[in-house]
């Protein structure tokens, strides 16, 4: 009896669907990627090892540059459109209603508060730290970042939020401005806060060490 024969198929494979699928997924992430935008204030934290996340909400950030410049943002406009009114009434900052709805759509606040309106007028493509002179905090005498957080202080307290106070210094910028900025926390009684800096060696297990492998975390304080 002979063996049947079986039949013979080719083993040629056609990938055309497999490229198409393949082109349309590669379009899709191309087209879906979002790239970190630069900095507008540029500041090289230094790094430690920490467990514990910065916060998300209701931050007033006080960012200190390698040369000495100080900024501070916020994330509630609320608190902006409030922090205007308390520089108005307390430092004579002579916003009017147009500037304050700027100074609500500013992302972040860095010179001489004389100088707040016409910094009001840069456009936001423009706005870096580079272009602005930073808050002055040469000396105990002429430290207007007191004026600053006091007016920050009434503002949350007037909204009736709660204020995380973080601090991001650069990794060389000089110890006068760092106690610069802490003497005017002082003068405003905020003496907590907390500080941004790159994580280096995270404990496994922690939130952080969770979230920094998922990728979603870049500092931690």
């Amino acid at each position: 009896m002979s063996r049947p024969k079986i039949a013979r198929k080719s083993t040629s494979v056609d990938m055309t669907a497999m490229c198409d699928v393949a082109f349309l997924l590669l379009s899709f992430f191309i087209l879906t990627t979002k790239f970190k935008a630069a900095e507008a204030v540029e500041v090289a934290t230094p790094s430690s090892v920490s467990s514990k996340i910065a916060p998300e909400k209701d931050v007033t950030l006080v960012s200190v540059t390698k040369d000495g410049k100080v900024f501070v943002s916020l994330d509630n406009e609320e608190v902006k459109a409030e922090l205007a009114n308390q520089l108005n009434s307390t430092a004579g900052a002579g916003l009017s209603p147009s500037d304050i709805a700027a100074f609500k759509k500013a992302s972040f606040y860095g010179t001489p508060i004389s100088q707040i309106k016409s910094a009001l007028q840069i456009p936001s493509d423009k706005l870096t730290g580079a272009s602005l002179p930073g808050i002055p905090v040469k000396d105990t005498t002429h430290n207007e970042l007191t004026t600053w957080m006091n007016a920050i202080v009434a503002a949350h307290s007037s909204t009736n939020t709660k204020m995380n106070l973080i601090v991001k210094g650069d990794n060389v910028v000089k110890y006068p401005i760092f106690k610069n900025v802490v003497t005017a926390f002082k003068k405003s009684d905020q003496f907590k806060f907390q500080m941004i800096t790159n994580p280096e060696s995270v404990p496994n297990g922690t939130d952080l060490w969770r979230k920094y492998m998922k990728g979603e975390v870049a500092t931690t304080e």
